[in-house]
């Protein structure tokens, strides 16, 4: 060939170097220069990738830092608090359902009502899993009546009945899977939760919410939707009609334990089993909130009660330090009045004696500043307990007229008092034994105060009632009894908490003295109180106060 062959016609368009041609290529010593040239330099026609730098570089290394940061970080907080719920869940400790608290008669009807469910759902999950699911006499009998058994199970150890039931729907679940044959009709059974199956595990976790705190039945609820995710997700069954939890029909799967043979679930599911995975979930997540809502109301009645009772409690406390108040106001006047007389009688004594020595008037001087000392004390702790209600300084009402500095009543005021009674309605009558013989000043106030209290309350509680007031002195003490008939006609409601026995208990008690209190046989109500005459009781005696 020449090189008039190889050179390229007028009309015929130049050939690069790095387009394909059909003929051979020219000797290069043969080309025209400029052909040569263009030959020794390429020409790239495609675009250049950017470059990467280092800057790019770097802050993808940041990224993944961060992400590598951020993972860290999530399984350092959730691994504990997973950890926690595992351990729970693995205790097998019992939290029984407690029974009704009324009526009486019917507090077991839970029990039996959740053990005729039991039951029914045991003969029904061993009728479907023997035919529908083709276990087999053996296993379908026994996984039937395991999940029966489990429910009952639930009322004492919710958390092993949780196992227990779980555990016996993915052996029958599986076993179904191995059991089965490809010319099964379809439809196929439900897979993998069976209707018993779905309804056991219910009733489990309801259960199970009922009893234990929310965190473990929530850990409880996602164990469960994992493993229905796994059964219906990733194992898979042949021959049942099915959308899998993913719903796929396009691919012919067997997901991780299928066999190659076989049109089935895999992981994005197939159309030959009839899946009950979703419908499942659902199912246990409205039971766990169900059962959560209703133990929380259970925990929050029990706080309000528990509440109820400390505040009675702190009211039945308050209620005894008032009287207690009121007591200490009354009886500091009757121990200051006693400490004015021995002042005055410490300063008189020097001058009824002719001559009396240096050391006589100096020690009555030590005793008249000793009660005047006292009574100054006396006084202040007076006038703080008096501070409290100026306007009714010993608790008995702003209608008793009792001025702040009246002395206080005793026996001797009690015909004043039972005709102030007689005039308010009731029919009073006293009576009065034995030899009176001194008393302590603090007994007779109590006496005084108790009649006071007891006609009170049959004003109050029973109008138009009988009253008699019996007074018997003995040598040892005063006994004091307050007895009222059944009313004429119902009282109307008194206003106040009616903390009049429990005044007298503490009068009682402070005395070392003897109540009680009772109803009587005829519909009405008795008060007897018995009070040491100095105002303490013998050693070798006992001191109680009676309610019955």
């Amino acid at each position: 060939m020449t090189s008039e062959e190889h050179r390229p016609r007028d009309d015929e368009p130049a050939r690069l170097p790095d387009m394909p041609s059909t003929s051979p290529s020219p000797s290069p010593t043969l080309e025209p220069p400029e052909l040569a040239t263009a030959s020794t330099t390429p020409v790239d026609h495609a675009p250049r990738a950017p470059r990467t730098s280092r800057g790019t570089r770097a802050v993808r290394a940041i990224r993944a830092i961060r992400v590598q940061t951020l993972a860290r970080t999530l399984a350092q907080t959730s691994l504990p608090f997973l950890r926690g719920i595992l351990a729970e869940l693995a205790v097998l400790a019992a939290a029984p359902l407690p029974p009704l608290s009324r009526p009486r008669w019917l507090r077991r009807l839970p029990h039996a009502v959740v053990c005729l469910i039991a039951l029914g759902v045991g003969l029904a999950a061993m009728d479907e899993l023997t035919s529908s699911y083709r276990l087999g006499f053996s296993l379908g009998t026994g996984s039937g009546f395991v999940l029966g058994a489990s429910i009952v199970f639930a009322l004492w150890r919710p958390v092993p009945a949780w196992w227990l039931s779980l555990g016996t729907t993915v052996v029958a679940a599986v076993g179904a899977r191995s059991h089965t044959e490809w010319d099964i009709p379809i439809p196929g059974p439900d897979w993998p939760w069976s209707t018993p199956a779905m309804l056991a595990q219910a009733f489990v976790l309801f259960l199970l919410a009922l009893r234990v705190p929310t965190r473990v039945a929530v850990g409880a609820l996602s164990l469960t939707t994992l493993t229905t995710y796994v059964l219906a997700a990733l194992v898979g069954g042949p021959s049942y009609r099915s959308t899998g939890m993913l719903g796929e029909p396009s691919y012919r799967s067997t997901g991780m334990l299928g066999e190659p043979s076989y049109r089935s679930t895999g992981m994005l599911g197939g159309p030959s089993y009839h899946s009950t995975g979703v419908l499942a979930v659902v199912v246990f997540v409205a039971v766990v909130l169900l059962g959560t809502a209703l133990r929380g109301r259970r925990e929050a009645r029990s706080q309000l009660v528990e509440q109820a009772s400390l505040t009675e409690e702190e009211r039945a406390r308050r209620t005894v330090l008032e009287e207690r108040s009121r007591i200490a106001r009354e009886l500091h006047d009757v121990v200051a009045h006693h400490m004015s007389v021995i002042s005055i009688q410490a300063q008189v004594a020097p001058h009824l004696v002719e001559n009396p020595t240096d050391e006589l008037r100096e020690n009555l001087h030590g005793i008249r500043q000793n009660a005047l000392e006292a009574l100054t004390e006396l006084r202040r702790v007076l006038g703080v307990l008096r501070s409290e209600n100026p306007e009714d300084p010993y608790g008995l009402g702003a209608s008793a007229g009792v001025a702040p500095d009246a002395p206080q009543p005793t026996l001797d005021r009690l015909d004043a008092l039972v005709e102030n009674t007689r005039a308010a309605g009731l029919d009073v009558t006293t009576e009065i034994a034995g030899e009176q013989l001194p008393l302590a000043p603090g007994v007779e106030l109590s006496a005084y105060r108790i009649i006071q209290e007891a006609l009170s309350n049959a004003l109050r509680h029973a109008p138009g009632s009988a009253v008699k007031v019996e007074l018997w002195h003995f040598p040892r003490g005063l006994q004091v009894r307050v007895v009222n008939s059944r009313p004429a006609f119902p009282a109307p409601p008194s206003p106040g908490a009616g903390h009049g026995l429990l005044g007298m208990r503490e009068r009682v008690a402070m005395l070392g003295g003897t109540l009680v209190t009772s109803e009587t046989s005829c519909g009405g109500f008795a008060v007897a109180a018995f009070l040491p005459g100095n105002g303490v009781e013998p050693t070798d005696d006992v001191t109680r106060t009676t309610t019955p």
